[in-house]
């Protein structure tokens, strides 16, 4: 077999291949087989039908066509191994001479990963917000752990904020009750805007036996984004108590013995949490800065998938879960499909971007992936998605993505490189040293989702051609 490369673009190759027909014996052969099975000849037993009967009943071409659709494969990926291509998705092939007993000739033109060129990044100054806990920021921590442990208890009385309220509800849309419609016995609490819009207007004011009808948009269910005409019967009213602010809330909220105590720890818990945000705004900063610094040509065919990948994934998967469509999300949004459009086409393009400089600072800094940090990874990966860690890793394992959680992790260590180079000073001035220990995990976090969106390449390159 003889290979050649063409560069269309920086992101296309053509290959043109040539291969010597007895180099498709192994095919032939297995060709003649299949078929073989497949087919019966009187006068002979299945299996055993000779090459040259096939071929005067069935056609010689017939032959040709399956051995070639089984050789493609074999000969495209040696001529990608020996031009030591980078290929991304599916080839487009051509057969462009088939000559029984004498040659195939065949092209496969496939999208390459570029070739990237990372420059100095050492330079890279960047700014983030600088960890300020106020003592209205502890005041308001506290004051929410307080409300964690409010009780509640009956009154004989108008309901009013605050208050939690036991309620019946019936929709109606077109003078029609919903099937789905109808619920009983639901605890709300006024003010929180946990269910419909206007129903706080509706229960205050009533007391237990008092119902109201009001109009509002449904958020969910059979008749989601309908107007509604709802009423709600209010069948208990409950006052919330909270309890008093002292050395006693202090041991029945936590493990501390005075108010103090808990307010302090409180603070550090602030802190620790503004310190989070602070190393991932960081670390976005920072990845935005290099990619400024990099040319990188995105592969118009995977631009294209990942965009519908994009597009389908927030219509079928997160706006389904919502009982909203594509329109409706828009509404909300205030945006126009063009603007969305153009909004996705930019989050795809990045997300590639990000893929292919991250991938190329991994084998720059020639960087490895051991078994704690890919299980510190895993762990964080299962929280995320609700499995518990031995539930997640079987599914990652049986759907063969492995690799993918590794190439997320090699990410991350490639984007902590490059922070821990740059200069990063907070909006007062002083100068950021991200604590080098927690470092690598937040930077896989941060940088996970931007690393998944060009994924689809690596999976598609494992696709096979076909005649």
């Amino acid at each position: 077999m003889k290979s050649a490369v063409e560069t269309l673009n920086p992101t296309r190759v053509r290959l043109s291949i040539e291969v010597p027909f007895e180099e498709l014996k192994d095919s032939l052969d297995a060709a003649y087989k299949k078929i073989n099975q497949q087919v019966t000849v009187k006068g002979f037993r299945k299996g055993k039908i000779p090459a040259r009967v096939i071929d005067q009943r069935f056609g010689r071409g017939a032959v040709l066509e399956e051995a070639v659709n089984d050789a493609l494969p074999k000969f495209y990926t040696e001529a990608v191994n020996e031009a030591e291509l980078n290929v991304l998705g599916q080839p487009e092939v051509d057969i462009t001479e088939l000559k029984d007993g004498e040659t195939l000739n065949f092209t496969a033109e496939v999208d390459v990963r570029p070739a990237i060129e990372i420059p100095d990044y050492s330079g890279i100054e960047v700014e983030v917000d600088a960890i300020e806990v106020s003592d209205e920021d502890v005041e308001k921590a506290v004051s929410d752990l307080r409300e964690r442990f409010a009780s509640t208890s009956p009154v004989e009385r108008a309901a009013q904020d605050g208050d939690v309220v036991t309620i019946d509800l019936e929709a109606k849309v077109d003078d029609e009750v919903l099937e789905d419609g109808i619920a009983s016995d639901v605890s709300y609490t006024i003010g929180s805007g946990e269910l419909l819009d206007g129903i706080d207007e509706a229960v205050k004011g009533l007391e237990a036996g008092g119902e109201a009808t009001f109009a509002s948009e449904l958020k969910g269910g059979s008749a989601a984004g309908k107007e509604a005409e709802v009423t709600v019967k209010v069948t208990q009213v409950a006052a919330r108590e909270l309890p008093e602010l002292d050395d006693d809330f202090a041991q029945l909220a936590s493990e501390f013995d005075t108010l103090e105590e808990l307010k302090a720890d409180s603070r550090k818990r602030l802190e620790n949490m503004k310190q989070y945000d602070q190393a991932t705004q960081a670390q976005e900063r920072v990845l935005e800065k290099l990619l400024e610094l990099v040319e990188v040509p995105v592969p118009e065919k995977l631009l294209e998938d990942e965009i519908n990948t994009r597009k389908h994934n927030l219509e079928h998967h997160q706006l389904g879960q919502m009982g909203l469509d594509l329109a409706k999300y828009l509404e909300i949004q205030g945006k126009t499909e063009e603007e969305f459009d153009a909004e996705t086409k930019e989050a795809a393009i990045k997300g590639i971007k990000t893929q292919f400089v991250l991938d190329e600072l991994v084998n720059k800094e020639k960087l490895n992936v051991n078994q704690e940090e890919l299980t510190e990874h895993l762990m964080r990966r299962a929280a995320s998605s609700g499995m518990s860690p031995d539930q997640f890793a079987q599914a990652v394992v049986e759907g063969g993505q492995v690799p993918m959680l590794v190439g997320e992790v090699a990410r991350g260590k490639a984007l902590a490189v490059v922070v821990e180079a740059a200069t990063v000073k907070d909006t007062n001035g002083e100068v950021v040293d991200l604590d080098d220990e927690g470092e690598t995990a937040e930077t896989v976090e941060a940088t996970t989702e931007a690393a998944e969106a060009a994924e689809s390449s690596e999976d598609a390159a494992d696709e096979k051609p076909e005649a």
